[in-house]
């Protein structure tokens, strides 16, 4: 975040300068507004293109075994263009080397799930899928593993059948 902020002040500081730059070269005939509103012009790109490119920025750093499970793309009323062209700002992703399973219970698997936000933390919960009946089951709050590996006081939540998560888990 911090960086961001450093890099859209020297964007706004390179558009005024090329508009001074400019007015030297044509003998002062642009008008003196014309650097502050080169200046903001910048500033707003930067922000712009920032925004646009965090998706594809944090994909590339992420480790091979992540894969993507849903994304959530940004509209806002206060940000007009993105009713044209919405960008992702949270998706959450599956940790492929993480997925566990019990030869007690070989239909059901156990994975952990990222959410990553643009200006949020990244979190991680642990999720149970079972494959055979396309539900899943989040293990934070009361959920215990009986003897034989079965889950009790798990809280199943029925998706269909082309869930990403349960999809993505179940494949590998």
């Amino acid at each position: 975040m911090f960086l961001e902020l450093i890099g859209t002040i020297f964007a706004g500081f390179a558009f005024a300068g090329v508009v001074m730059v400019l007015n030297k070269f044509t003998g002062g005939r642009l008008p003196r507004w014309a650097a502050p509103v080169a200046a903001g012009a910048g500033m707003i790109g930067m922000t712009i293109t920032s925004e646009y490119s965090w998706y594809d920025r944090t994909l590339e750093s992420l480790p091979g075994s992540l894969a993507v499970v849903q994304e959530v793309e940004s509209k806002a009323f206060y940000r007009p263009w993105t009713y044209v062209a919405p960008f992702v700002d949270r998706f959450a992703a599956i940790d492929k080397d993480s997925v566990k399973t019990n030869e007690n219970v070989p239909e059901q698997r156990l994975v952990d799930l990222y959410f990553f936000g643009r200006w949020a933390p990244v979190s991680k919960i642990p999720v149970a899928v079972d494959c055979a009946q396309n539900s899943r089951a989040n293990l934070v709050d009361g959920a215990e593993f009986a003897s034989d590996g079965r889950l009790l006081n798990a809280a199943w939540i029925e998706t269909s059948d082309n869930d990403p998560l349960i999809e993505a888990t179940c494949g590998v």
